[in-house]
């Protein structure tokens, strides 16, 4: 009976058991540094926190982002209860600008090889100019920053302040050497055996890491973040802007077509939460929103082409100006500029033509649409008389004597007749 009651015993606590084995987390950030992904490295380190893992590493290869997105992702690894291991894969990665701050804030930080890390220096994001002692203090205040996170993981403060202030870079076997990176590692396997009984201070309390053999569980990035990430690319909020105008501009012209204003609608929602969370000068934004007001003036007063131009340089010269910053990263790309700015030049000459051709084309309705019509009299028309036309018989006049039968043209409406003449 003993036996059956502890084979129960067993088998009960079993999941229990299993459900509790260590595990290691793992997310790979790949890209600029922005409100999507740092959400989604804090998020990742709660849930490992939550799920009491043995660590999370944190695959990164960024070229930076945004300084408040870093902050608040330092933030978290700082406080974190987990160790935070900071893994700048695959081979070519680097961790640039925000990466720094990122990778020294790490419990462990560790490299790939042919990979490197620096060139921290803060930019000016954004249309308001900061002058030469603004620019000083927010230069001072990220280098005491970046000091304090080497000096709490013992790291070389000295380097960790040259890339801030000469923007300088280094080789993983360059941080390695000067003690700004823990290891370097050539897959995750070999660094989860490199970390193997690493102690690890948390709390107060020290943590020994216990890596061999473990389980590794990727997190991958939910949907909502994914979408957020990709919309927040500089080219891709240019483009929804672009589209969203579109659409409010069809809607406008064709009122109750409906699906293109909700879909304008939704693009420029869309465009104008990605812009809030890029350093968008306003400037740029006001030029392009002049260069639309300049197309549909050209549709509405006919000047000879001269506001199309001028919405034409309007736009690209907002397109330029829009997101003005030094990084590549976060700018507009040229090959996005040109092609939208041509289609968009294109696409309002174009709805140009089509309303200047409809102001143009010969009424096909109504009393002025008759004029130039066929018709045959069915009367004498001596001047008065009857003619048959679109199968109505018109009351008719005319300056000419017609007789019955005879083929004639409508050539202008006179109340409720018509004035014909004799077909030549």
């Amino acid at each position: 009976m003993k036996k059956y009651f502890f084979t129960i015993i067993i088998f009960l606590t079993l999941p229990i058991a299993i459900s509790f084995a260590n595990e290691i987390y793992m997310i790979k950030v790949d890209g600029v540094i922005n409100p999507a992904t740092a959400h989604y490295m804090i998020e990742s380190i709660t849930k490992a926190e939550e799920d009491n893992a043995e660590a999370i590493i944190i695959q990164l290869d960024t070229p930076g982002g945004l300084m408040e997105s870093m902050r608040i992702t330092v933030k978290k690894i700082l406080s974190a209860k987990v160790p935070v291991i900071v893994y700048v894969a695959p081979a070519g990665s680097r961790a640039a600008s925000a990466g720094v701050f990122i990778t020294l804030a790490a419990h462990i930080a560790v490299m790939a090889p042919t990979t490197h890390m620096g060139a921290a220096h803060p930019v000016q994001m954004g249309e308001k100019k900061v002058d030469k002692t603004m620019m000083e203090k927010i230069l001072n205040d990220t280098v005491a920053y970046i000091k304090s996170i080497a000096r709490k993981r013992g790291r070389n403060e000295i380097w960790a302040e040259k890339t801030v202030r000469e923007s300088v870079s280094i080789t993983e076997k360059e941080a390695l050497k000067l003690h700004m990176i823990d290891f370097i590692s050539n897959d995750v396997d070999q660094l989860l055996s490199q970390i193997d009984k690493r102690e690890i201070k948390l709390d107060g309390k020290t943590k020994v890491l216990k890596t061999k053999g473990i389980k590794i569980k990727v997190l991958p990035m939910s949907f909502r973040y994914r979408f957020l990430d990709k919309i927040s690319n500089p080219n891709i909020a240019y483009i929804l802007l672009l589209l969203g105008i579109y659409g409010i501009f069809f809607e406008l012209s064709n009122p109750g077509a409906i699906f293109p204003g909700v879909v304008g609608g939704i693009f420029l929602i869309l465009a104008f939460f990605a812009l809030q969370m890029l350093p968008i000068n306003y400037a740029g934004l006001a030029l392009i929103l002049l260069g639309v007001i300049f197309f549909i003036a050209e549709i509405k007063v006919i000047s000879h082409g001269l506001l199309a131009v001028g919405g034409t340089i309007s736009v690209l010269i907002g397109s330029v100006m829009l997101i003005e910053n030094p990084t590549q990263y976060l700018r507009i790309s040229w090959s996005v500029i040109l092609p939208a700015v041509i289609f968009t030049a294109i696409f309002f000459l174009f709805a140009l033509s089509m309303a200047i051709r409809a102001h143009r084309k010969k009424p096909t309705t109504g009393k002025e649409g008759l004029v130039g019509e066929k018709g045959e009299a069915r009367t004498d028309i001596m001047p008065e008389g009857q003619v048959f036309l679109h199968g109505e018989i018109w009351n008719a006049i005319s300056d000419e004597s017609i007789k019955k039968g005879e083929m004639v043209k409508v050539v202008s409406t006179e109340g409720l007749k018509i004035k014909v003449e004799k077909l030549k």
